[in-house]
């Protein structure tokens, strides 16, 4: 499982040699965010789809938003860095590979997603909500689904959402979640540390309850958490394109069990909105 490389294809290719991948033998599990910030963000499109199976992405926030970009949906950032996806002349090949990754994966014990999940979600929920966002995306009308994509409210899941407000809070909670109350209200400009929870909020994780605590969950995202302190949350961004490193955890043979690998990223972008 590789946390957020958002455009770092050297430190990419450097942590594959440390971790001596063999696409033969070996399967890479991205947790998403897979462009943009960093500088070759086309690069690690062109060798994530060229290892075919072997590599297996999930979407994250800013996945999503250069397919919003792409459509015109949304406006591109200053500091984006998908232009030479956008220019490609396999512009249409690149972006309907990234529509047609996944929103969550388990494998190997573990729940993967790019963010977090919701604590009235058990896993087999959550890899089903994700499935609905999964094939809105793939489907006729996947352009629509962009349009209505972004917004903060419902900020909370209700198992009784209809239509876009359901779409949102899953992919909310699945691509953007960091905190949350204990009734599972989602909090969004909070992007510090977990000390710095707001009043009233904790980290996703630890809300008790959580149906899925128990089970290994792994996620990205979040560069300023560092360690999440427990065995059943593997936080892997370990902000690359903000100087840190891109980390790498191989599942073990036990449940929950991981040996982390990380390489340093030399092409430190200024800090910014993750």
């Amino acid at each position: 499982m590789i946390g957020d490389v958002q455009g770092c294809d050297e430190p990419l290719g450097r942590l594959l040699d440390t971790i001596g991948f063999s696409p033969s033998r070996d399967t890479l599990f991205f947790l998403g965010d897979l462009v943009n910030r960093g500088p070759a963000s086309l690069a690690v499109l062109e060798r994530l789809m060229a290892l075919g199976s072997s590599a297996q992405a999930l979407l994250g926030n800013h996945d999503l938003h250069l397919l919003a970009v792409a459509q015109g949906v949304k406006r591109p950032h200053r500091n984006d860095t998908v232009d030479g996806i956008l220019s490609s002349p396999r512009r249409e090949a690149l972006l309907d590979w990234i529509r047609q990754r996944p929103m969550a994966l388990r494998a190997g014990g573990w729940l993967m997603v790019h963010a977090g999940v919701l604590p009235a979600w058990d896993v087999a929920q959550t890899l089903g909500l994700a499935g609905e966002v999964e094939r809105a995306l793939r489907g006729e009308h996947w352009q629509v689904f962009l349009q209505h994509l972004y917004g903060n409210r419902p900020d909370r899941w209700d198992d009784d959402l209809q239509g876009f407000d359901r779409l949102r809070v899953i992919v909310n909670a699945l691509t953007r979640l960091r905190f949350c109350n204990a009734d599972g209200v989602m909090e969004f400009d909070t992007k510090d540390s977990a000390a710095a929870a707001p009043p009233g909020f904790m980290p996703w994780f630890e809300v008790p309850g959580r149906r899925t605590a128990g089970t290994p969950v792994a996620f990205g995202h979040w560069s300023t958490l560092g360690e999440s302190g427990r065995d059943d949350a593997l936080a892997l961004d370990s902000g690359c394109v903000w100087g840190g490193c891109l980390t790498a955890a191989r599942i073990g043979e036990r449940p929950g069990e991981v040996e982390r690998m990380a390489v340093r990223c030399t092409q430190a972008q200024k800090p910014g909105a993750a």
